[in-house]
Protein backbone atom coordinates (compact mmCIF):
# COMPACT_ATOMS: atom_id res chain seq x y z
CA UNK A 1 0.00 0.00 0.00
CA UNK A 2 1.41 3.36 -0.93
CA UNK A 3 0.52 6.64 0.69
CA UNK A 4 -0.78 9.13 -1.84
CA UNK A 5 -0.83 12.86 -1.20
CA UNK A 6 -4.65 12.68 -0.77
CA UNK A 7 -4.40 9.94 1.85
CA UNK A 8 -1.69 11.84 3.76
CA UNK A 9 -3.82 15.02 3.82
CA UNK A 10 -6.86 13.02 4.95
CA UNK A 11 -4.74 11.36 7.67
CA UNK A 12 -3.54 14.75 8.96
CA UNK A 13 -7.08 16.12 8.96
CA UNK A 14 -8.64 13.16 10.74
CA UNK A 15 -5.75 12.87 13.19
CA UNK A 16 -6.14 16.55 14.08
CA UNK A 17 -9.86 16.07 14.74
CA UNK A 18 -9.03 13.40 17.30
CA UNK A 19 -10.10 10.26 15.45
CA UNK A 20 -8.50 7.01 16.53
CA UNK A 21 -6.10 5.14 14.25
CA UNK A 22 -8.73 2.43 13.71
CA UNK A 23 -11.32 5.01 12.67
CA UNK A 24 -8.88 6.70 10.29
CA UNK A 25 -7.93 3.37 8.70
CA UNK A 26 -11.59 2.57 8.16
CA UNK A 27 -12.38 6.00 6.67
CA UNK A 28 -9.40 6.07 4.30
CA UNK A 29 -9.84 2.41 3.41
CA UNK A 30 -7.33 -0.17 2.24
CA UNK A 31 -4.88 0.43 5.09
CA UNK A 32 -4.42 -1.03 8.55
CA UNK A 33 -4.50 0.66 11.92
CA UNK A 34 -0.77 0.02 12.33
CA UNK A 35 -0.06 1.67 8.96
CA UNK A 36 -1.89 4.79 10.18
CA UNK A 37 0.07 4.82 13.43
CA UNK A 38 3.37 4.35 11.59
CA UNK A 39 2.66 7.12 9.07
CA UNK A 40 1.51 9.50 11.82
CA UNK A 41 4.73 8.80 13.68
CA UNK A 42 6.86 9.42 10.58
CA UNK A 43 4.98 12.68 9.96
CA UNK A 44 5.65 13.71 13.57
CA UNK A 45 1.97 14.24 14.20
CA UNK A 46 1.18 15.06 17.79
CA UNK A 47 0.66 11.96 19.91
CA UNK A 48 -1.92 13.87 21.93
CA UNK A 49 -5.40 13.82 20.52
CA UNK A 50 -7.13 17.17 20.93
CA UNK A 51 -10.42 15.73 22.18
CA UNK A 52 -8.72 14.00 25.08
CA UNK A 53 -7.61 16.37 27.79
CA UNK A 54 -4.91 15.14 30.09
CA UNK A 55 -4.98 16.32 33.68
CA UNK A 56 -1.89 18.06 34.91
CA UNK A 57 0.12 16.36 37.60
CA UNK A 58 -0.75 19.23 39.94
CA UNK A 59 -4.48 18.55 39.55
CA UNK A 60 -3.85 14.84 40.04
CA UNK A 61 -1.80 15.40 43.22
CA UNK A 62 -4.43 17.78 44.62
CA UNK A 63 -7.30 15.37 43.95
CA UNK A 64 -5.31 12.48 45.41
CA UNK A 65 -4.54 14.46 48.59
CA UNK A 66 -8.21 15.43 48.94
CA UNK A 67 -9.26 11.77 48.60
CA UNK A 68 -6.70 10.68 51.22
CA UNK A 69 -7.97 13.32 53.64
CA UNK A 70 -11.56 12.21 53.09
CA UNK A 71 -10.63 8.55 53.62
CA UNK A 72 -8.71 9.34 56.80
CA UNK A 73 -11.55 11.44 58.17
CA UNK A 74 -14.07 8.75 57.29
CA UNK A 75 -12.15 5.97 59.05
CA UNK A 76 -11.39 8.10 62.08
CA UNK A 77 -14.94 9.36 62.41
CA UNK A 78 -16.33 5.82 62.25
CA UNK A 79 -14.36 4.88 65.35
CA UNK A 80 -15.04 8.15 67.15
CA UNK A 81 -18.73 7.72 66.53
CA UNK A 82 -18.67 4.48 68.49
CA UNK A 83 -19.32 5.08 72.14
CA UNK A 84 -17.04 2.52 73.70
CA UNK A 85 -18.21 1.08 76.96
CA UNK A 86 -16.54 -1.44 79.20
CA UNK A 87 -19.95 -2.90 79.98
CA UNK A 88 -20.74 -4.82 76.82
CA UNK A 89 -24.05 -6.62 76.66
CA UNK A 90 -23.65 -10.32 77.43
CA UNK A 91 -23.09 -12.79 74.63
CA UNK A 92 -26.21 -14.35 73.23
CA UNK A 93 -24.82 -17.60 71.74
CA UNK A 94 -26.53 -18.44 68.44
CA UNK A 95 -26.18 -21.18 65.87
CA UNK A 96 -25.91 -20.34 62.18
CA UNK A 97 -29.61 -20.98 61.58
CA UNK A 98 -30.59 -18.56 64.37
CA UNK A 99 -28.63 -15.54 63.06
CA UNK A 100 -30.53 -12.57 61.68
CA UNK A 101 -29.41 -9.21 60.27
CA UNK A 102 -29.22 -7.64 63.75
CA UNK A 103 -27.03 -10.36 65.30
CA UNK A 104 -23.27 -10.17 65.73
CA UNK A 105 -21.80 -12.76 63.41
CA UNK A 106 -18.42 -13.11 65.16
CA UNK A 107 -17.54 -16.81 65.33
CA UNK A 108 -16.54 -18.25 68.70
CA UNK A 109 -14.52 -21.45 68.63
CA UNK A 110 -13.78 -23.70 65.67
CA UNK A 111 -16.52 -24.77 63.23
CA UNK A 112 -15.58 -28.44 63.66
CA UNK A 113 -16.29 -28.34 67.42
CA UNK A 114 -19.72 -28.99 68.92
CA UNK A 115 -19.32 -25.93 71.17
CA UNK A 116 -18.97 -23.59 68.15
CA UNK A 117 -21.38 -20.64 68.08
CA UNK A 118 -21.71 -16.99 67.00
CA UNK A 119 -21.61 -14.05 69.43
CA UNK A 120 -25.26 -13.05 68.92
CA UNK A 121 -25.05 -9.61 70.57
CA UNK A 122 -26.81 -6.73 68.82
CA UNK A 123 -24.74 -5.65 65.82
CA UNK A 124 -24.15 -2.01 64.97
CA UNK A 125 -26.01 -0.46 62.06
CA UNK A 126 -24.31 -1.22 58.70
CA UNK A 127 -21.90 -3.72 60.32
CA UNK A 128 -21.96 -7.46 60.92
CA UNK A 129 -20.43 -7.24 64.39
CA UNK A 130 -21.19 -5.86 67.86
CA UNK A 131 -19.10 -3.01 69.32
CA UNK A 132 -16.52 -5.32 70.88
CA UNK A 133 -15.97 -7.51 67.82
CA UNK A 134 -16.00 -4.50 65.50
CA UNK A 135 -12.85 -3.30 67.27
CA UNK A 136 -11.21 -6.68 66.69
CA UNK A 137 -12.26 -6.80 63.03
CA UNK A 138 -11.16 -3.25 62.10
CA UNK A 139 -7.73 -2.82 63.65
CA UNK A 140 -5.52 0.22 63.01
CA UNK A 141 -3.25 -0.03 59.98
CA UNK A 142 0.26 -1.30 60.63
CA UNK A 143 -0.58 -2.84 63.99
CA UNK A 144 0.04 -6.53 64.46
CA UNK A 145 -2.73 -8.48 66.04
CA UNK A 146 -2.19 -8.63 69.79
CA UNK A 147 -2.84 -11.97 71.42
CA UNK A 148 -5.31 -11.51 74.26
CA UNK A 149 -7.23 -13.74 76.59
CA UNK A 150 -10.97 -13.98 75.92
CA UNK A 151 -11.95 -11.57 78.70
CA UNK A 152 -8.84 -9.36 78.44
CA UNK A 153 -9.16 -6.06 76.55
CA UNK A 154 -6.16 -5.38 74.20
CA UNK A 155 -4.14 -2.18 74.68
CA UNK A 156 -5.27 -0.54 71.43
CA UNK A 157 -8.92 -1.05 72.42
CA UNK A 158 -8.21 0.28 75.92
CA UNK A 159 -6.76 3.46 74.34
CA UNK A 160 -9.90 3.88 72.23
CA UNK A 161 -12.07 3.42 75.30
CA UNK A 162 -10.11 6.11 77.18
CA UNK A 163 -10.18 8.57 74.27
CA UNK A 164 -13.93 8.23 73.75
Amino acid sequence: MSWTEEKVLKLKELWGKGNTASQIAEIIGGISRNAVIGKAHRLNLSAKIKTRTATTSQNFDNSRNEKNIQVKRGRRSKFKSLIIEKDFEPENPKQLEELDENSCKWPIGHPDEKSFYFCGRSSLKDFSYCKLHLLYAYQPKGKKEEVAEKDEVPDFIEKKIQSA
